[in-house]
């Protein structure tokens, strides 16, 4: 069986809220988003709160790490400080991994989400350049330190980072991903609604590298107009076949809309399909 999880809700003031109605529903994790202002990383080192909570509920967490995670800004100060989160983020995982084998499914590493930073573009006349890919040697140097620097943080512990598609993977951070890829301590998540916003353009990379596949946002959305974050159902995407290649790669899946109300409708979707028991 697929382990289910929600993300934390705007609607939901407190982590009390949102692990109520987690174990209400019958979802097994939270995955905790470092965007939100009380998800910050000196509020997850405050483990004993989040463990109390856990095993009240009877749910684990995952970690979804700032969207505006910049490792290889060229203001070091700015990425040491990234680097700095990251690093503090691993520890807090490390310490919650046993929430995961008692709620959840061990054979599942514990994931810390991240999106790839397109970086500063510059408007020409007829283009746009991206830094990265002008300065590509100097970007890849700080993923290569990057991957190094996770690789010593995370250690023999079963946590991984996933790398998940937004608005289309540019050409310079395929060439990163692949490298961090190489790693054992990284994998991809599809977020399968982004993709079908902008016209499943990531399918492709991201098919063929399926097998680094550990996770996944489940949402449903549409092309024209592009839409995502809609509950199961009402949009277009073949959930049917997303759900089964996650399946089969043992992933984790966080049902990613962003109100309460989406999220019952998509268990329910789940129930009605017979993808998850009733209660």
């Amino acid at each position: 069986m697929i382990q289910f999880g929600m993300p934390t809700l705007i609607e939901n003031k407190t982590l009390e809220d949102n692990a109520v109605l987690c174990s209400s529903l019958g979802l097994a994790f939270i995955e905790l988003n470092m965007n939100f202002p009380e998800y910050q990383v000196n509020q997850l080192e405050q483990t004993d709160h989040l463990i109390k909570l856990a095993e009240q509920e009877r749910i684990y967490y995952t970690i979804h790490l700032d969207e505006n995670l910049n490792i290889a800004d060229f203001n070091q100060l700015v990425s040491d400080a990234y680097l700095q989160t990251v690093h503090r983020s691993i520890l807090v995982a490390k310490k919650l991994l046993f929430l995961r084998d008692q709620y959840g499914d061990s054979s599942q590493p514990l994931t810390l989400n991240m999106h790839m930073n397109h970086g500063i573009s510059i408007t020409l006349p007829d283009r746009k350049v991206q830094m990265y890919d002008r300065d590509f040697e100097t970007y890849m140097k700080s993923i290569t330190a990057f991957r190094a620097n996770c690789e010593e943080w995370i250690g023999d512990s079963d946590v991984m980072i996933t790398v998940e598609n937004t608005d289309g993977f540019r050409d310079y951070e395929k060439k990163a991903i692949d490298y961090l890829l190489e790693s054992p301590r990284f994998g991809l998540t599809w977020d399968i609604g982004h993709s079908k916003a902008i016209g499943e353009k990531d399918v492709p990379f991201i098919r063929d590298r399926q097998d680094h596949l550990i996770h996944f946002h489940i949402h449903d959305g549409s092309e024209t107009p592009p839409k995502n974050h809609l509950a199961l159902g009402d949009g277009e995407i073949n959930l049917f076949d997303r759900l089964e290649l996650a399946e089969s790669r043992n992933a984790r899946c966080v049902l990613e809309t962003k109100t309460v109300e989406a999220l019952k409708k998509s268990v329910a979707w789940l129930t009605n399909h017979k993808i998850v028991e009733a209660d």
